[in-house]
């Protein structure tokens, strides 16, 4: 019988892109992102060792403490919208202007296809369950959808300006 793992990190969100990797995590534990970073670079030795390749796997991390819900979910409707950068008429959606994707409901559509992003278990289609930690979202099942629809449909709000990324 095998012993069950400590949890070091939780997952709140992630999407993987061609290039990079986009995750949104809380600590477990007091040295949880420390020892979440060690075991990455853990393993970028273990995959550079199996193909025969040098150099970096995982290049610079971005720590960004969150205290409100508002930039919580802002991050995480970030993540999820850069799935969007290979649909045609959404390759704007970064830009804080109304309109900057002409189609909602099929930008929605398009990310509920992507299974490389945490987005489909969020509206309640198991995806990656197994890593990720939605119980933020307990007393609101599957309406992030909605959630992320009102974001899309109302982009200059105030209210999540002071959160952009880029």
């Amino acid at each position: 019988m095998s012993k069950a793992r400590e949890t070091i990190v939780e997952v709140h969100g992630w999407k993987l892109m061609p290039n990079h990797v986009h995750l949104l995590l809380s600590e477990s534990r007091d040295d949880g992102f420390s020892l979440f970073l060690k075991k990455m670079r853990g393993y970028a030795r273990y995959y550079n060792e199996r193909h025969s390749r040098r150099g970096i796997l995982f290049d610079k991390m971005k720590k960004v403490h969150i205290e409100r819900e508002a930039h919580f979910l802002y991050i995480l409707h970030y993540i999820h919208l850069n799935g969007l950068d290979d649909l045609p008429g959404a390759e704007r959606w970064r830009e804080r202007d109304k309109g900057a994707i002409s189609d909602v409901g099929a930008a929605l559509a398009h990310l509920g296809q992507d299974k490389w992003s945490s987005f489909r278990d969020y509206c309640g289609i198991a995806n990656f369950p197994s890593i990720l930690t939605t119980r933020l979202f307990e007393d609101r099942p599957r309406e992030y959808e909605r959630d992320l629809e009102d974001f899309l449909q109302n982009r200059t709000d105030p209210g999540l300006a002071a959160y952009d990324l880029e």
